[in-house]
């Protein structure tokens, strides 16, 4: 007898198509298996995935992996599709397409089907492209809590790191939106770009001179707020760089600072962690990925901020293994979307 606390959208296959990571290698090599669909829990949505997005996180674990995965693991966190199996009263509902940002100690994306508490998703508006979508959570999301967290206001200088990446990118937009005097780094070849999108000022990343450059443009006062994408040894180059009390937003764990940096600039450090979200169980944190995700939806929507060049990938263990290559190696500008057939 059909459930009737379950609304489908459309016959469900008892199996589906993934690309897993058998275990963790440096040659990031995958396999394609097929495997049975995924439970739909009360609270959650069986999603029909359209897009996945990479992005550097990818490499990083498919090569380390993750203390909370069983192999074969399930690669991807950045997904849109198409919910078709959800209970009665939940929102959203069958046939509305949805993007989010998956739980890191879960299976994940790279799927022909996904489940996902509802309350993590948010609807895609029409006029959003599928692809475009799946841009937005992982970079769109690093960027807008970055600029919650370091707080611009008009008037203020900014330096962001690798302008031209996808965090960058949306970084630079939401900065300029805020009213501040931006900075960024990239490839030469991405000047124009990252200048169209609001920087004010561009830089060689390659330029052997970089750090006495940036330190003569901003002069003695130093930037009011950093981005800093990279981690490392530019960690405490970017904090040298800003004024005292001034305001870091790091990506990356923090490198070990000689104590006479921190007292000479006494920053205020914040740490965006996505996957945080996930790790410390909290609903609330979880709920308020959803609102941030539907913030940058609504702002693509509206035009106010402009999604990244997008390079398709087709739906196979060989192309997505390469893409992830390319993750490390560059070459190209934007986001490598894959788009499940």
């Amino acid at each position: 007898m059909q459930n009737t606390d379950t609304l489908n959208l459309i016959e469900l296959p008892e199996l589906m198509r993934a690309i897993v990571l058998d275990k963790p290698n440096n040659a990031l090599s995958l396999s394609e298996v097929q495997i049975p669909l995924p439970h739909c829990g009360d609270q959650e949505l069986i999603v029909k995935v359209e897009y996945v997005g990479l992005n550097p996180t990818d490499v990083e674990l498919a090569k380390k992996g993750f203390c909370q995965w069983h192999y074969p693991h399930i690669m991807g966190f950045d997904a849109v599709g198409t919910v078709v199996q959800a209970k009665k009263g939940l929102f959203p509902t069958v046939g509305d397409r949805v993007m989010w940002h998956a739980n890191i100690g879960g299976q994940g994306v790279l799927s022909e089907y996904a489940s996902v508490p509802n309350f993590a998703v948010s609807v895609v508006p029409d006029s959003v492209t599928g692809s475009d979508a799946a841009t937005l959570p992982c970079a769109g999301m690093t960027a807008l809590i970055a600029m919650k967290k370091l707080q611009i206001i008009q008037g203020e200088s900014i330096f962001i790191d690798a302008g031209a990446g996808a965090v960058g990118q949306f970084a630079i937009q939401f900065a300029k939106q805020l009213g501040a005097d931006v900075f960024t780094t990239a490839a030469k070849r991405n000047h124009k770009l990252v200048t169209k999108l609001g920087a004010d000022v561009v830089f060689d990343y390659q330029d052997k001179k970089l750090a006495d450059k940036l330190s003569r443009e901003v002069g003695p006062q130093g930037f009011d707020a950093v981005l800093d994408s990279l981690g490392g040894e530019t960690t405490a180059r970017n904090i040298e760089l800003m004024r005292f009390c001034g305001r870091i937003a790091c990506l990356k764990p923090l490198p070990l600072f000689e104590p006479a940096l921190m007292f000479r600039k006494a920053p205020n450090i914040g740490i965006i962690s996505l996957a945080g979200a996930w790790l410390c169980n909290s609903l609330c944190a979880q709920q308020k990925m959803g609102f941030l995700s539907k913030e940058l939806l609504e702002a693509v929507a509206q035009g106010n901020i402009i999604p990244p060049k997008v390079t398709s990938v087709d739906f196979n263990a060989d192309n997505i293994s390469a893409a992830l290559h390319r993750q490390i190696n560059g070459g190209f500008t934007g986001k490598q979307i894959i788009k499940i057939t």
